[in-house]
């Protein structure tokens, strides 16, 4: 049976008081209730820094056992190494998010390329020839060079998911290449009638057999959280 995951980018946003979180909960609270209204969250921070098992442990705890972390790959591998070199830094890396999948708690692992690097077959097939197949990876790419069938048709062969990405300035070719669906939807605000093609769009998946996984921009408001709740209910309700 295909699931539906939505959530935000990052959770521990205060601001999000008292729309989204009771206006006198503890901040190291914040996880658990939002594991309560929403089943997913992209983690922000493993792209700056390797997490801490005793972080990890303590998402775990914090969650039920339907929720998923997307995990957002560190910089080193895709800004500053830029994919090349990183035989060793993969596993490394890999490494510190394996309790997550041992507690089968592990979503997608999100490779977003810099906005200044342009399409490079090699480079990306040299890449994804190192990644576990086991592991469900993604590929958001922000240079429009890569928006091509040489790149999808990597990507399928691969069985790793393109990340659709919709922002301001650019929005990724809704092209299906994995098992599995992967949006970010990132603009400020979405309207009636694009949040009910969102729902449309996630069904026409689920339909065909594949999960679904979307997050929506973390802001100093609490609307990308809000959106997210709203596509869970609109989703269960059919």
């Amino acid at each position: 049976m295909p699931q539906f995951f939505a959530g935000t980018s990052g959770w521990a946003y205060p601001s999000w008081k008292p729309v989204f979180y009771p206006a006198k909960l503890a901040q190291k609270k914040f996880l658990s209730h939002y594991a309560t209204q929403l089943n997913t969250v992209e983690v922000n921070f493993t792209f700056r820094q390797l997490v801490k098992e005793t972080t990890i442990q303590n998402w775990i705890q914090q969650t039920p056992a339907t929720f998923r972390f997307g995990i957002k790959a560190h910089q080193l591998i895709t800004h500053i190494k830029r994919l090349k070199g990183t035989e060793d830094f993969v596993p490394r890396f890999l490494a510190t998010i394996e309790p997550l999948a041992a507690a089968g708690k592990l979503g997608p692992v999100l490779f977003q390329l810099p906005p200044n690097l342009k399409a490079d077959e090699a480079l990306l097939k040299d890449f994804v020839a190192i990644l576990p197949r086991t592991m469900p990876a993604a590929f958001e790419f922000r240079h429009a060079s890569w928006f091509a069938d040489a790149t999808w048709d990597l990507l399928k062969s691969n069985s790793a998911a393109l990340c659709v990405a919709e922002t301001e300035t650019m929005t990724t070719p809704d092209v299906v290449t994995s098992s599995f669906a992967y949006y970010r939807f990132r603009k400020p605000s979405y309207t009636a009638e694009e949040r009910r093609s969102m729902v449309e769009r996630i069904r026409e998946h689920m339909a065909a057999g594949r999960n679904v996984f979307a997050y929506f921009k973390h802001e100093e408001t609490p609307e990308g959280a809000i959106y997210a709740v709203e596509l869970l209910r609109e989703l269960k309700a059919t």
